[in-house]
């Protein structure tokens, strides 16, 4: 099937068009003065009546008259559903993955927001994996799914960003780790406005999930996607951009045969637009579901190439 065709089902099976623009409304509640950044802790709506708190880290330095790259980092699953922001922004959960304290002391302009479920995006009433499950048949019997969801709150994400004066709209990326990594080859294909993305440690694709039998987080499950072609397949529509993915060999979420075959594919797409050198993929061996220090300095050095 030819990229534009595969792009118009992908499209319809992630639920169709995605809606005007409303205005960001945006909320600042706190700012928290920390060594060399701050970080403002503020809401904005995505769709009317439906707003996402997020954390902001801005460097020291970095001002209107001094604008910085900025980087979006889409926090991991874990089955974690009272983490989400604070996570990569370095307030709560695992060291590991304090990964947008990390840009913001590199310079870059750093936008954690809660996904659908997580920390302030949780239900009273339905707890944990019981409100994910139901907001995915929700959108499901609505002719949508969740992936279109988030899709949609992280365009609004880089909405946000390029309204900000601190930041140089010209030079804007993502990160993520495990859902992180969905989101981030998720949003790739419907947000041209990514200069650089950086997926680390997740691509599963339909054809691994049916051979092992693997359980994942709902994003990944695209309605009737299967029938045009798989996960890879919408990698391959964030060409010419520069994209680079981080695997373990071991991970059991990202079956590691899968993830080789899809390599090529990828890159053929990266040789078909006229940018070969846009897309780079590292698979480490004997690690797991981790983001290892090899594979962060290769998330750095990607940025710095490209954002910088």
């Amino acid at each position: 099937m030819k990229p534009h065709s595969f792009r118009d089902k992908l499209l319809e099976c992630l639920g169709g068009p995605w809606p005007h623009s409303c205005p960001l409304n945006v909320e600042l509640r706190e700012t928290i003065i920390k060594e060399g950044y701050r970080i403002e802790s503020l809401s904005y709506e995505v769709e009317p009546g439906d707003r996402v708190p997020a954390l902001l880290l801005i460097p020291d330095g970095v001002d209107a008259d001094h604008p910085a790259p900025a980087i979006a980092v889409w926090h991991q699953h874990n089955g974690q559903y009272h983490l989400g922001k604070s996570e990569p922004a370095g307030l709560a959960g695992n060291p590991m993955h304090h990964t947008g304290v990390a840009l913001a002391k590199e310079g870059y302009v750093v936008l954690c927001p809660d996904a659908l479920c997580f920390e302030e995006r949780r239900d009273a009433k339905l707890k944990g994996g019981n409100f994910e499950r139901f907001e995915f048949l929700r959108y499901v019997v609505a002719g949508k799914c969740m992936a279109w969801k988030n899709i949609l709150d992280m365009r609004r994400a880089i909405d946000y960003l390029c309204a900000r004066p601190e930041v140089d709209a010209d030079r804007i990326g993502c990160y993520g780790h495990s859902m992180g990594s969905t989101h981030t080859w998720l949003v790739g294909p419907w947000e041209p406005r990514l200069k650089c993305l950086v997926a680390n440690c997740c691509l599963p694709t339909y054809r691994a999930i049916h051979r092992v039998h693997l359980l994942h987080c709902f994003p990944n499950f695209i309605p009737g996607l299967f029938a045009f072609g798989d996960t890879p397949d919408i990698v391959a529509l964030i060409a010419p951009r520069a994209l680079h993915l981080n695997f373990g060999e071991t991970d059991r979420g990202s079956p590691i045969r899968e993830v080789r075959a899809a390599m090529p594919r990828i890159a053929q797409a990266y040789r078909d637009a006229g940018a070969p050198d846009h897309f780079s993929y590292f698979i480490e061996p004997q690690t797991g579901h981790v983001l290892s220090d090899a594979m962060w300095n290769r998330t750095r050095e990607w940025f710095k190439k490209h954002l910088s």
